[in-house]
């Protein structure tokens, strides 16, 4: 019998980088600018042991479904946000990676050397590009928080947010060859979103994006016609529906295919049209994670896509 193969793109990445937190709690630095998150009573509530098993329990079913998760341990007290590592690091086709300049002071020490090495020691790297010290200058742009990147047509997409430098993210995109395209959003209490990804994402051939929030309608026009350009088809998702972090997604390539990893809430709050439209490229993975949701983030935020060629 013939073996079945499955179609890969580089926009949804076999491998990731996911953090477990032995320390976890909810980040009282970020809490002024995040909408999203909620502060937590971390000790009544046992969030560490909650956290912990739930990053266990995410590692567990991605690998259930093919994709290799490069698990590395967080046992400081110093980093309560280090469950997000998209934030700080990427990698891109060619062999390359980029490190961010952070805005929130305690999320700097989110860096790890060991992660670095680790993916010279396991994937054709070429050269890093560290873009950590332009912080001493308050410039910011933290990863594929602040931009959410159509790896396949080379867009990067990013709402204008005290963590998205428009300066960090021209530079970005003249290294790794983006085209920068920038937009105001907000929710609908008039609170401008902090990061790109918990309002979209970009699959292979769909984007999940809050049009909503986008209150300029020439440039959510222009938006919607450069995705659909690419040949994505445009899921619109509403305030409620990114209030669940449903725009928090990353599309990866498992071995049967290629899978939608989100919230289990996320998931919840889809309708089923949606649900359809996204099932005709991308199988839905479900997570459970109420715990680590309550930081402001949610699945796509935990998982540091690896779009580098392994070593062997």
């Amino acid at each position: 019998m013939n073996k079945v193969i499955f179609p890969r793109t580089v926009q949804a990445p076999a491998a990731v980088v996911m953090i477990r937190p032995h320390f976890y709690t909810s980040n009282p630095e970020t809490l002024q600018d995040n909408a999203f998150q909620t502060l937590t009573n971390n000790e009544s509530d046992n969030v560490a042991s909650l956290a912990f098993e739930e990053v266990t329990v995410c590692r567990d079913k991605l690998e259930e479904h093919g994709i290799k998760v490069h698990l590395f341990e967080d046992k400081t007290k110093e980093t309560p946000d280090s469950v997000f590592p998209n934030n700080w690091f990427s990698t891109h086709s060619g062999g390359h990676v980029a490190i961010y300049p952070m805005y929130p002071v305690n999320r700097r020490k989110e860096r790890r050397q060991d992660i670095i090495e680790m993916l010279k020691r396991e994937y054709r790297v070429q050269d890093v590009v560290d873009y950590s010290g332009l912080e001493m200058d308050n410039i910011f742009l933290e990863g594929t928080g602040a931009m959410v990147l159509d790896h396949l047509d080379r867009v990067a997409y990013a709402v204008n947010s005290n963590r998205t430098n428009s300066l960090a993210l021209e530079r970005f995109c003249s290294h790794f060859n983006y085209e920068p395209m920038v937009f105001d959003a907000c929710n609908q209490d008039g609170v401008s979103v902090y990061h790109t990804n918990v309002m979209m994402s970009i699959g292979s051939e769909y984007s999940l994006i809050g049009l909503c929030m986008i209150k300029d309608k020439a440039r959510r026009e222009e938006i919607v016609q450069r995705l659909e350009q690419s040949g994505k088809t445009v899921i619109p998702l509403s305030f409620e529906q990114i209030a669940n972090f449903a725009g928090n997604a990353l599309e990866l390539q498992g071995e049967q295919g290629r899978i939608l990893a989100l919230s289990a809430r996320a998931a919840a709050c889809l309708t089923q049209q949606q649900k359809d439209l996204i099932e005709q490229s991308a199988k839905l993975l479900p997570l459970e994670i109420p715990t680590i949701e309550n930081s402001g983030g949610s699945v796509r935020c935990m998982l540091a896509g690896i779009h580098l060629a392994a070593r062997f």
